[in-house]
């Protein structure tokens, strides 16, 4: 893994990555949005968890509840386990996994920056040598959410809320989801980039097209009013949406 192999100066910077993770609190505004849809024993999952930001900030909003935090990148995850821990967030379980629509395995590539540093926030799957700078590369496991949540009964866990940043991946994470869609209609904070999903092999049409069937909406995040598919549709810059079955 490549948190195991880094150098003195990359140990440094992890150490101030994990302070920044641990003192700063984003996406507040989030918070009484997010409210609407999730209980004080929800249970989320938190897609492309990174340092623990959103961890945190479900953590707070659900303290009875359940958060499921996957986060594949060991340098990422490290930090998130200290941040679980320091912060004693006993309801956030974290999962050392990529998902999508079938198990696999990938490479995850992250950046060395001109300092040294690591770019762990600009980790990406594909050709390394498309990036003109040094990668360090490790072995990542991809999973289904509806294999990964099924319990011993054959069962699935009633799931209130996604929230998914995984590069482009998320159309891919949806299909490997359409039991717990289906069964739960949870709502869904998806970050919408195009070159991504093209990069990942989806698209922004075969996304909307999905959600689209399974009775959702994009949904204003100050009123929790739905919007129509065509005002998104002709918004072609990347953002993040908060999609739900009205």
């Amino acid at each position: 893994m490549i948190i195991e192999n880094l150098t003195f100066r990359q140990r440094l910077t992890w150490l101030a990555h994990a302070w920044k993770a641990l003192a700063f609190q984003h996406h507040t505004e989030l918070s009484a949005p997010f409210s609407r849809y999730i209980k004080k024993d929800s249970v989320i999952l938190d897609i492309g968890a990174h340092a623990g930001q959103f961890a945190k900030l479900f953590a707070r909003i659900t303290p009875n509840g359940r958060i499921i935090s996957f986060e594949p990148g060991s340098y990422a995850r490290s930090i998130l386990s200290r941040v679980v821990s320091l912060h004693r967030l006993g309801n956030v379980e974290i999962k050392p996994y990529a998902v999508g629509s079938e198990k696999s395995s990938f490479t995850l590539n992250v950046p060395v920056k001109k300092s040294g540093s690591l770019g762990f926030g600009l980790s990406f799957v594909g050709d390394p040598s498309t990036v003109d700078c040094r990668i360090l590369s490790e072995e990542i496991s991809i999973v289904t959410l509806d294999e990964e949540l099924t319990e011993q009964d054959g069962s699935l866990p009633n799931i209130d809320f996604i929230k998914a940043d995984i590069e482009g991946f998320e159309l891919e994470m949806l299909r490997g989801a359409r039991k717990i869609i289906s069964q739960s209609h949870p709502a869904l904070f998806i970050e919408i980039g195009t070159d991504t999903l093209n990069r990942a092999g989806g698209s922004r049409e075969e996304l909307f097209q999905l959600l689209k069937a399974e009775g959702y909406f994009p949904t204003d995040l100050k009123t929790g009013v739905k919007q129509s598919w065509e005002e998104l549709e002709n918004i072609s810059e990347d953002l993040d949406v908060l999609f739900a079955c009205h």
